[in-house]
């Protein structure tokens, strides 16, 4: 049975949740309250769930049983959604539109500068590399009022520094009260942090 329930207050909430593909349970349940504030950062070998989750909490997976509680958010998969013939700031007005606020250039523009890819705001997303694309995501991410941050594998095709910026940045939301969700192979260097180890639900069964 499948509940999902939203709540004023901003915390995400696991209540025996647990996800299938095509009929086949992929993790044992997870059952855990994350607090704003708080960077949930979900481990697990490749094919336990980790993406199938964060589609699941951001309303783009039904194939699950127990519950959850998530209020809405940036969702962020391996796709990065930009369009290749729009510029960067194109695409983070399009974005805003979708999200139904207003755009104001300039603080793109600012977050452009600090992210290094300020002579880039007028070039084509589709001539950028895919790290200076993976920055572009990271503005939407900060220009975005939503609090929750839903994020797959983030650190893919970013230098040191860059990796160095997402780790500030998501720190920066969580300690403004937000919640962020980042599935990763790479362990992130953030204060306020709650692990996720996902298992195979046979491992589960096994350990009992």
């Amino acid at each position: 049975m499948q509940t999902h329930i939203v709540t004023d207050s901003l915390t995400l909430q696991f209540d025996s949740l647990v996800c299938q593909r095509d009929g086949r349970v992929l993790f044992a349940e997870v059952n855990l309250a994350v607090e704003a504030g708080t960077c949930l950062e979900i481990l697990g070998a490749n094919g336990v769930g980790k993406s199938t989750l964060l589609r699941t909490l951001a309303g783009l997976h039904s194939q699950y049983s127990g519950g959850f509680d998530c209020p809405p958010g940036v969702y962020q998969g391996h796709r990065l959604g930009l369009d290749e013939l729009m510029t960067p700031l194109e695409n983070l007005a399009w974005f805003a539109g979708l999200e139904g606020c207003s755009f104001e250039p300039s603080r793109a523009v600012t977050f452009a500068s600090r992210l290094g890819i300020l002579p880039l705001v007028h070039t084509p997303c589709g001539k950028l590399s895919a790290g200076q694309q993976r920055r572009v995501a990271m503005i939407r991410w900060i220009l975005s009022p939503r609090k929750v941050w839903l994020l797959d594998e983030p650190l893919t095709a970013l230098d040191t520094n860059a990796q160095r910026l997402l780790n500030e940045i998501i720190a920066e939301h969580c300690q403004s009260g937000g919640i962020v969700a980042c599935a990763t192979h790479t362990d992130l260097n953030v204060p306020q942090k709650t692990i996720l180890n996902l298992r195979p639900q046979l491992e589960q069964a096994l350990s009992w």
